[in-house]
């Protein structure tokens, strides 16, 4: 400031550095940690962020493939549909072999499912000269498929019950079960697989199908005329001449559907697995026919007749799902199908035995009562059989499980059929002593009953023994599933052997089971007893399932562990996914009929990949 009064700016320091310091050092650190906490949250959240969108990108892959895979076997079904629906002469009443779109799309959609770009090349490739497969369908349309057993195939199934009746004629007259009355009932049973075979593989409704079947039904008529025969007569040329007859049938089938399809295609399609099957059962059935003509030029007197027919048999045979895949439930339905036939008509005969004693003389409460225990024994027979078509899981049977299952399998089938003729023959011997009052009880009868119940009762139970078992994984509920499975192993055994002592009981022996044997009335009791407490036990470890769980798709979700003979086994990889995919299928027509009961059923936490992933780690 100036002396005159005026103000003068003065100059000012420059600030000095201790000046500029922070007077309060720890809240410049407490900003530092801030920051960095900061930063470590945002990269945290980052690092979720990106976790979550991973996982969902995972998710969202898993939902396309699974898409994909509901769209391959959603068009698969409408061209099941379709062809349902289709009148039986489009296309032409002498049109080509078409496969069955349930026998032919299901192992080549799995093959495709993960590497097709879209459900149209999987369904492009199964079309071939003679196979049309449907492309769309009106809104609304719904998925009925055709029946699986059609009436051109029940006629065949009464013509073969017609022949297992003859052979079990022939069983009544002679008492017991020769070689070739073994050897005739192979044959007669061989050609009804023949038909069933190609009938669950190829579309059947054309006039040309229709006149196969009616020539092979006209054959088997007339093969079962001289059941009665044995190899060294003109009976047994009869009869190879009828099965040399069905196997040209049958090699002139298959060479036109070689011819249809010997364009093939690539390795894993359609055409290629029917080609090669087409080629094998041609080649199978050409050495059939000739050595079928091989038998019939020897001579009556031949010591090589009999060894010829068990050629013939068995080059007949056939390992289950070797080339390519039939209609599974229709096999099924198939099978059963003829059971049941060939029960009524054993029940149909002991009616025809008994009906002339009820025209003349007026049935006593005794003779009601046979009847009536005779009719109840049956139906107990049906009740033990197992209806395989929606009983037992896909991945579960012996046919898609393993293949030498599948072919005891049939072997199993075969015996449960023979035996029940045995079974049937013997009452109606037992059913004519009974009601005639004779003297003396002819012991065939006894002997033939008894052994053909022991016998009916084995096949039944090895059947079962073929297919594979759930139990739970955890060990209280899985021991009450095993002590369930070894009380009826127990009482089959038990059953088995009781009846087959009953059946070589002789007259002269005693005790209590010989008592049985000598009164007709008391020993189908005793029968039909066995057979109830057999039938209830078989019930046991669906009402432990019931007590444990309440609900078959809960229990699903723990009974994972495979429990059977077979199990021991390797699982076959391609029937296996064929079974998955008939379980896919079966849970879409359950959607398209409930939609509350297909969202139940087809829910991916339950879902048949989980069952095949749990199964590949036995």
């Amino acid at each position: 400031m100036s002396s005159n009064g005026n103000h003068t700016t003065m100059p000012l320091a420059p600030p000095s550095s201790e000046g500029l310091a922070d007077p309060n050092p720890r809240s410049e650190t407490a900003r530092t940690v801030a920051i960095d906490d900061e930063v470590v949250k945002l990269k945290a959240s980052l690092a979720r962020e990106k976790a979550a969108k991973r996982k969902m990108y995972t998710y969202l892959v898993k939902i396309a493939d699974e898409l994909k895979t509901l769209r391959n076997e959603s068009e698969q079904l409408i061209s099941a549909a379709e062809f349902a629906r289709k009148a039986w002469y489009e296309g032409g009443m002498w049109r080509g072999p078409n496969v069955l779109p349930s026998a032919g799309g299901i192992r080549s959609n799995i093959g495709r499912n993960e590497n097709s770009g879209s459900g149209e090349e999987a369904t492009n490739s199964i079309p071939s000269r003679g196979n049309k497969v449907a492309s769309n369908m009106p809104a609304g349309t719904s998925l009925v498929p055709r029946a699986p057993v059609s009436l051109s195939d029940l006629f065949l199934d009464l013509v073969t019950v017609t022949a297992f009746s003859r052979v079990g004629n022939a069983i009544q007259d002679r008492g017991t079960v020769d070689a070739p009355i073994l050897a005739y009932f192979a044959i007669f049973w061989q050609i009804w697989s023949k038909e069933a075979s190609y009938s669950t593989r190829f579309d059947t409704t054309d006039i040309s199908s229709h006149l196969e079947t009616l020539l092979a039904c006209f054959a088997l008529l007339g093969g079962s005329l001289s059941a009665y025969s044995d190899f060294n007569s003109a009976g047994c040329d009869r009869i190879m001449g009828v099965a040399m007859f069905v196997a040209l049938l049958h090699v002139a089938l298959h060479a036109r559907v070689w011819y249809w399809f010997q364009v093939g295609g690539e390795v894993d399609s359609v055409n290629y697995a029917v080609k090669r099957y087409a080629v094998f059962i041609t080649v199978m059935n050409t050495l059939e026919a000739i050595t079928w003509a091989v038998g019939m030029s020897l001579k009556l007197d031949s010591a090589m007749r009999p060894w010829v027919v068990l050629v013939g048999i068995i080059l007949n045979l056939r390992l289950p799902q070797g080339f390519m895949p039939n209609d599974f439930h229709a096999a099924c339905s198939k099978r059963g199908v003829l059971f049941i036939l060939l029960l009524g008509f054993n029940l149909q005969s002991i009616v025809a035995v008994a009906s002339p004693y009820f025209n003349y003389w007026d049935p006593t409460t005794d003779q009601y009562a046979f009847l009536f225990l005779a009719c109840f024994l049956m139906f107990m027979i049906k009740l033990l059989y197992v209806d395989d078509t929606y009983a037992i899981a896909p991945q579960d049977h012996a046919l898609l499980y393993n293949r030498a299952a599948g072919f005891f399998f049939h072997l199993g089938n075969f015996s449960l059929l023979l035996f029940t003729t045995v079974l049937g023959s013997g009452l109606n011997l037992l059913t004519h002593s009974f009601l005639a009052a004779a003297a003396a009880l002819p012991s065939d009868a006894k002997n033939l009953v008894c052994g053909g119940f022991s016998a009916v009762v084995f096949s039944i139970a090895f059947i079962k023994s073929m297919h594979i078992r759930r139990v739970p994984t955890e060990p209280k509920h899985e021991r009450m599933f095993f002590v369930a499975y070894v009380t009826q192993f127990v009482a089959i055994l038990a059953v088995v052997f009781i009846t087959a002592r009953m059946c070589f009981t002789t007259d002269m022996d005693d005790g209590f089971l010989a008592l049985l044997m000598r009164n007709e009335i008391e020993m189908l009791a005793f029968l039909v007893f066995f057979a109830v407490v057999l039938v209830a036990l078989s019930w046991l470890d669906e009402a432990v399932e019931l007590r444990l769980y309440g609900d078959g798709a809960v229990a699903s979700e723990y009974r994972v562990e495979p429990f059977g003979f077979w199990a021991c086994f390797k699982h076959e990889e391609p029937l296996q996914l064929e079974a998955m995919a008939l379980q896919r299928n079966r849970a879409s027509m359950l959607a398209q009929q409930s939609p509350l009961l297909g969202s139940s059923v087809m829910s991916f936490s339950n879902s048949m990949y989980n069952s095949f992933a749990n199964l590949s780690e036995v």
